[in-house]
């Protein structure tokens, strides 16, 4: 129960003493307990974020270890179908991507012994006769 709620019906039992004090100290008694629940949680998280700001920090001192086992792949439930047809999706862009890093290569290739593009040259005779 919230410490509000508690706080509420505390202050109401308080009102009318006749109903008895066994109630009201009850209550009283569960407002204790729901504080003290509520300091102890707080200190255990900060204790964790402390603790997990050091392994943090411990962790970017040493080098990276590669991880050993990798997680599973999660089967997708695809029908026959549709997986048919993404295989030849996923077959047609290799394709353009091989055809793409084909034509940079080759293109590039072909330039590779020319001379490198200048200003042009002027002509060695000129049709004014300077």
């Amino acid at each position: 129960m919230k410490t509000k709620n508690l706080k509420k019906k505390i202050r109401r039992l308080e009102k009318r003493l006749q109903d008895g004090p066994k109630k009201l100290s009850k209550l009283k008694q569960r407002l204790q307990a729901a504080e003290t629940a509520r300091k102890l949680k707080a200190a255990r998280k900060s204790a964790a974020r402390a603790a997990r700001a050091a392994a943090k920090s411990s962790k970017r001192a040493e080098p990276k270890k590669p991880a050993a086992v990798k997680k599973a792949k999660k089967k997708l439930n695809l029908s026959p179908e549709r997986r048919a047809q993404l295989a030849a999706a996923m077959k047609a862009r290799w394709a353009a991507k091989r055809a793409a890093d084909a034509n940079a290569k080759g293109a590039s290739g072909d330039n590779q012994h020319s001379a490198p593009p200048g200003p042009p040259q002027p002509p060695l005779n000129r049709p004014d006769g300077v």
